[in-house]
């Protein structure tokens, strides 16, 4: 692939920025067939799509793989209170296979080398601000701007050496932000074990100062990061240029905000901490490991991606286009069994008690050349409780002691002869006959039915939040943590599921016939079953 193919395909699809760097070493033509861009900012939870476009070479955002098939480099970039699980390989999550997955920490030293140069080059200092006085966009001049290097030089080795407390001395850069902001720190004093380096270093560089610089030190050919990040640009090219280093280039796009949910980190750690999810993998958030928990798959995720494409303007974007897409690829590739989530107990009484007989069903009823799979068939049968109805309903074509219904794939139709009720008068069990589909009169419906089954746990998801913009002050006044959707989770413990299941591997997809796709949770263990459901069969048009 030539290399002016490549700048010519990304001038079309990201405009170029104002300010160009201007100085610093170019990169060798020869290494520009291969797109390389950071995860921006530090990825600690991967959190929502947007971010997972960040963790992608730019071809494979706009689905043009087949013009661009070099490699591509995801750089994560870890901070100082990361733990192991913030930082997921991303090809786990989206099917792309990076180049290379490195860290942040992996430059410690070369960026801790680089910030004693930019040191002697006049181009920052040590300073004594409390980190009170540092907040905001109109700081106060540092004392210590003017203080000489050879100071700033002693003072950033203590910093390093552990002398100083937290909050007692920061490394700051002479410069201006686009937005105002005086000064940016480089470098922080945190007494907090780093979860690839441990104890190794007690400072630790800033975003301002590690991403251009790692960006530069990885070969990284063009950065790119969403639009509030658009601020920050100006420091990334000056410190490249004041360094004399490579300069890679900047150029930023527009966030892909999902309604219904929260994607900052922040906020995530908030409901992480309050108890209202889990953990950053619980299947009600939108980060990557909570939609592969929930058993959304890769081409899924990046077909929605294609679909929504790139802008520089601000989207909001519906969840329900993400569970379109994800329905297109599971309606291909999850295999169909049939589970029975609030069990009707069936009896049917003119079948021998010893009657068992093998049902074949097929894994993909629209492509029997796919596969079968065998499931017993015995005198007792359990049923969905919303497939019978002792009252016969005008539109309602499913079993009542007048309408018979027919046993999808058994090749059964039974009707009721008896209605079983407990104490409280609630029905809980039927006695009925069959007999063969071939003979019968065609039933109006077939209905999905289990026999001999195995018991699990099934999890059912809604919205997190009952707004659309959680966020919004003018719709939720409260804040994010007061509209949490109380019915977000629902968990079935004795649901039933066909024994063809049996020897499923965590994460392996379903179609649970008329109800829904599903994913076979971590939880599960030998003695039980755990599914999330993934998506419903259909869209919900309350959701729209």
């Amino acid at each position: 692939m030539r290399d002016g193919r490549i700048e010519e395909i990304l001038e079309v699809l990201l405009p170029p920025p104002d300010n160009v760097p201007s100085r610093g070493q170019q990169l060798p033509t020869a290494t520009i067939n291969s797109v390389g861009e950071a995860l921006l900012p530090p990825p600690e939870a991967l959190d929502c799509c947007q971010k997972l476009l960040r963790g992608q070479p730019v071809v494979l955002l706009h689905g043009l793989t087949e013009l661009l098939p070099g490699p591509g480099f995801c750089l994560c970039h870890s901070p100082g209170r990361g733990t192991l699980g913030f930082t997921v390989p991303v090809n786990r999550l989206t099917s792309y296979t990076p180049y290379e997955i490195t860290h942040a920490s992996d430059n410690f030293q070369k960026l801790y080398d680089l910030a004693v140069d930019l040191i002697r080059r006049g181009h920052a200092y040590v300073c004594h601000q409390k980190v009170e006085e540092l907040k905001g966009h109109n700081v106060p001049p540092s004392p210590w701007r003017d203080r000489p290097t050879e100071e700033s030089l002693v003072l950033f080795e203590r910093m390093k050496k552990g002398i100083f407390a937290e909050g007692e001395a920061t490394l700051r850069m002479k410069m201006v932000m686009e937005d105002g902001k005086m000064d940016p720190v480089a470098y922080r004093i945190k007494y907090t074990p780093h979860h690839r380096t441990g104890d190794e270093w007690c400072i630790y560089p800033t975003y301002d100062y590690t991403h251009c610089l790692c960006d530069s030190i990885e070969n990284i050919t063009h950065s790119l990061c969403t639009k509030e990040f658009q601020a920050r640009r100006s420091s990334y090219y000056w410190l490249c240029n004041a360094l004399d280093v490579y300069c890679p280039v900047q150029w930023e796009y527009g966030r892909l905000n999902l309604t219904y949910t929260v994607v900052s980190k922040r906020k995530i750690i908030k409901l992480v901490e309050t108890g209202v999810v889990r953990d950053w993998d619980d299947p009600r958030l939108f980060t990557l490991t909570a939609l592969r928990r929930r058993g959304f798959p890769p081409e899924a995720i990046n077909n929605f991606c294609a679909r929504v494409g790139v802008t520089v303007s601000q989207t909001t974007t519906e969840p329900h286009l993400l569970e379109s897409c994800v329905r297109d690829v599971l309606n291909d590739t999850a295999p169909r069994a049939m589970a029975v989530l609030e069990p009707l107990k069936v009896t049917i009484t003119n079948l021998p008690k010893e009657t068992k007989m093998d049902v074949r069903v097929p894994n993909f009823p629209a492509n029997e050349d796919k596969g079968t799979h065998t499931i017993p068939f015995t005198r007792t049968v359990f049923i969905e409780q919303s497939d019978f109805r002792e009252v016969m309903e005008k539109g309602y074509k499913r079993l009542t002691p007048e309408q018979p219904v027919g046993l999808r794939h058994a090749g059964y139709v039974i009707s009721v002869q008896k209605v079983i009720k407990d104490s409280q008068g609630k029905v809980v069990e039927l006695e009925v006959t069959c007999c063969s589909s071939e003979t019968a009169e065609k039933p109006k419906a077939f209905i999905h039915w289990v026999s001999q089954p195995l018991v699990c746990e099934v999890r059912l998801y809604e919205r997190l939040f009952l707004h659309k913009h959680p966020e919004d002050p003018s719709e939720v006044p409260n804040g994010f943590l007061s509209d949490i959707n109380p019915n977000s989770l629902q968990v079935i413990s004795n649901a039933l599921v066909d024994i063809s299941v049996k020897a499923a591997n965590v994460l392996d997809k379903w179609q649970f016939e008329r109800v829904g796709y599903f994913s076979l949770d971590p939880d599960s263990t030998t003695d039980q079953l755990v599914f999330n459901r993934t998506v419903t069969l259909k869209e919900d048009p309350g959701k729209i």
